[in-house]
Parts: structure tokens; sequence; C-alpha cells
């Protein structure tokens, strides 16, 4: 049990800026192990959003206290996943090899495809959480909508570790180290906190659960297109995953909301 507790806040001192015990590392083995705690991860950082919206509704519009909380995910996790979107943006962009690829996403400034891909990504998320949230005012299901689509998003960053090579990079590389390899606890541990969360709508309307087939596709494409052009994955090709499939959450739950 003590073994898996310091796996875990190898995880939240991994992926989170949420204070940890000192005696916590980036031990290889731990980070390794620690992808089972991923999805949640995902339940703290999307409670705490859900959280500091539903506060914030109290003495201000749904719009502004959902840019409150994408404010707070955002300091939550030091901006980790969004940095990776933007590199990606910046390296799939701009380079036209794997080498030149990769080289861009080293780089820790940001580009013109980073900038903009990041700017549209956050206006995309900001309007799609406020169509989501202005038709709601169950305090359950908003927390739970919080929290599934963090969960889920980083089950499917996740599983690119579980099916795909990991692109090492040189010791120029600004990333931080990241779990390069999985035993059967973490593929479990992963689809466990990454779908208890939709639980609760397979009561409340279970074809709720239809969004992860949307993420399931969005995830299937950019893992074949990050084999494609750099042969595996990177820390950044994860990060840019979460994002993309958090944002694809969002939407198919608009649509199914419309539809069904």
């Amino acid at each position: 049990m003590k073994k898996e507790i310091d796996i875990f806040f190898t995880a939240l001192m991994f992926y989170t800026r949420i204070p940890c015990p000192k005696k916590i590392t980036h031990d290889p083995d731990y980070l390794n192990k620690a992808t089972r705690y991923f999805p949640l991860i995902g339940w703290i950082v999307g409670l705490f959003s859900g959280v500091v919206f539903i506060a914030f509704t109290q003495i201000l519009p749904v719009t502004i206290s959902v840019l409150l909380s994408m404010i707070a995910s955002i300091l939550t996790t030091g901006a980790f996943h969004e940095d990776g979107f933007a590199d990606v943006c910046d390296g799939f962009g701009g380079g036209w090899n794997k080498e030149k690829i990769l080289k861009i996403m080293k780089d820790s400034a940001i580009g013109a495809y980073g900038a903009i891909g990041i700017l549209l990504l956050l206006v995309l998320k900001y309007s799609v959480l406020v169509e989501i949230l202005s038709a709601q005012s169950d305090i359950v299901t908003i927390l739970l909508i919080f929290i599934a689509a963090h969960a889920v998003s980083r089950w499917a960053a996740a599983t690119i570790i579980f099916t795909n090579e990991y692109v090492r990079e040189d010791e120029l590389s600004k990333s931080k180290p990241i779990a390069k390899s999985y035993s059967w606890k973490e593929v479990f541990g992963t689809a466990f906190f990454g779908f208890l969360p939709l639980l609760y709508f397979v009561f409340y309307n279970y074809k709720i659960v239809f969004v992860l087939l949307p993420v399931f596709i969005f995830r299937w494409y950019l893992a074949r297109y990050f084999k494609k052009w750099i042969g595996g994955y990177t820390g950044d090709c994860l990060g840019a995953t979460q994002q993309v499939c958090e944002v694809v959450f969002y939407i198919s739950i608009v649509i199914l909301w419309k539809f069904i």
C-alpha cells in the first residue's frame, strides 16, 4: 500500500503543481507505474475546475465562470498538456521530417503554429463549455462532466504508451522524463479510472457513453499520425492528445444532448 501511495504521489507531482511529500522523486520505475493513475489525476483536475465553476456561478455569469474554471485547470497542471499541444502544432506544422519535427518540439520558444493552435483550442474549449454548462443546473452532473472529460482524455493519451513506441530524445530535450514502459496493472488502472466517472451517465442517460466513440477515433488518428511522421510518440504528443480528446469529449456531449 505504501508503494502504491508513493506511485500515486509520483503521478500527482509529475502531472500537476499540487505539493507532494519531499521524498517523492522522478524515479523511473515509479514513473512508469504512475501511468495507471494518470486518469485519476484527471479526477482531481476536473473536480477542482468544476468546483471553481460552481462557486463562481453563484456571483458571476456562466461565461466568466467557465473562463475562471479553465484558468484553475491550467494553474493546477502548470499548462503541462497545453504546452505539449502548442509544441506539437509548432513541430508538425513547421517540420518536414522526423529530425526537424523533434528539433522544433524541443525548442522552448513558441512559434506561429503553436500560438495560433493553442489560441483556437482554448477558444473552442471555452465556447463548448459555455454551451454545455449554460443548460445545466444540477451540481452533480456538472462536476461529473468535468471529471469524466479530464479522466477519459487522459486515458486516451495514456493508451498511446501501450500501442506505440517512445521516440527517444537526446539530453538537450527540455521535456521531463515520461513513462516508457507498462504492465497489465497500468492498462487496467488507466481503463478503470478513465471509465469509472462515466457510470453516472449510464444511469443518467446511457447514450452519453457514446462520447467514447469520437474520442477513440481521434485518439486512433493522432497515434497513427504521430507514428507516420516520427515513428512513435513523445511527451508533447501525449499532452496534445489529452487536450484534443478533452475538447472532442465536450463537443460530443453537445451533439448527443441535441439529438438524443
